[in-house]
């Protein structure tokens, strides 16, 4: 894992096209929880999985509450043999079509159990599609992009599919959010280079009233406008690639930044393609 050269990688996908980029994307962030575990056999299987050409998806979200983790709705019933059955619904998660393994976030809780503790409950698990109680409903999306809503039905669990429980599973569903998402301004880095590209090349070549296109000022102006905050967006997004390097849990910087490059910096992506 090297969270570098995945931003890196992510702005060549956003390059060459968003539908490539968003199979890589929700890959990392799939990927997250079992990274971040420490269920051996799961990574060794992962491993297996990506050299074979496997992806990935990440099932946090739900269609009744959205990102909101505390209300999940899923549910995994212990059983006497030590195994689970989840039963529930995730809702705009990526690759539900076709990933090797959906790393899924969901609640312990027999019938009748209290929860005494916020975070108590919680677990993350790995998700097989080819085992029985798994659905995939439908793709939620009109795109190239899969992004399913898949459904679990009585099942069945392991504990060796467990990838961490209580509040490491909370904590792994925002830290793999605090790496991953952040990486959608590296995608508009990516699309925005590419339109760079295009609408200089085209500009250049056009003439007006004897001119080249690039020869009137305010056409200068936007170009210049647009590759002033193109450089500002790749500046900024290197930032927390670095405090992600150096982070620890007295120096926590990248938590500020992460969001403020999946927020700011994708805007500021738009801005640059409405003056392209």
């Amino acid at each position: 894992w090297d969270t570098s050269r995945n931003c890196h990688f992510n702005e060549i996908l956003g390059f060459y096209g968003l539908a490539y980029w968003y199979t890589w994307q929700v890959t990392i962030l799939g990927l997250g929880p079992i990274w971040i575990s420490d269920n051996e056999a799961v990574k060794e299987t992962t491993a297996r999985l990506l050299r074979e050409g496997g992806i990935f998806g990440f099932g946090l979200s739900e269609r009744e509450h959205g990102a909101d983790i505390y209300s999940t709705g899923m549910r995994l019933v212990p059983q006497p043999d030590g195994t689970y059955l989840a039963t529930g619904r995730k809702y705009y998660i990526g690759n539900g079509n076709e990933a090797a393994r959906l790393s899924t976030i969901g609640k312990i809780m027999a019938p009748g159990d209290v929860e005494t503790d916020r975070y108590e409950r919680f677990t993350f698990f790995a998700v097989d599609r080819d085992r029985p109680g798994f659905r995939c409903v439908q793709n939620v999306v009109n795109s190239q992009s899969y992004v399913a809503e898949y459904e679990l039905t009585d099942y069945r669990v392991l504990p060796t599919d467990l990838l961490a429980t209580g509040r490491d599973a909370w904590d792994m569903a925002l830290n793999t959010v605090n790496i991953g998402k952040y990486n959608l301004g590296w995608a508009s880095i990516g699309m925005c280079t590419h339109a760079f590209y295009e609408a200089i090349n085209h500009a250049a070549g056009r003439e007006l009233y004897g001119k080249h296109v690039t020869d009137f000022p305010h056409v200068k102006q936007l170009f210049v406008d647009a590759y002033s905050r193109l450089v500002a967006m790749k500046t900024f997004a290197l930032r927390p690639s670095d405090y992600i390097r150096s982070a620890s849990t007295e120096d926590r910087r990248y938590l500020l930044f992460t969001p403020m490059v999946k927020m700011k910096v994708t805007t500021q992506g738009e801005e640059v393609i409405n003056l392209l």
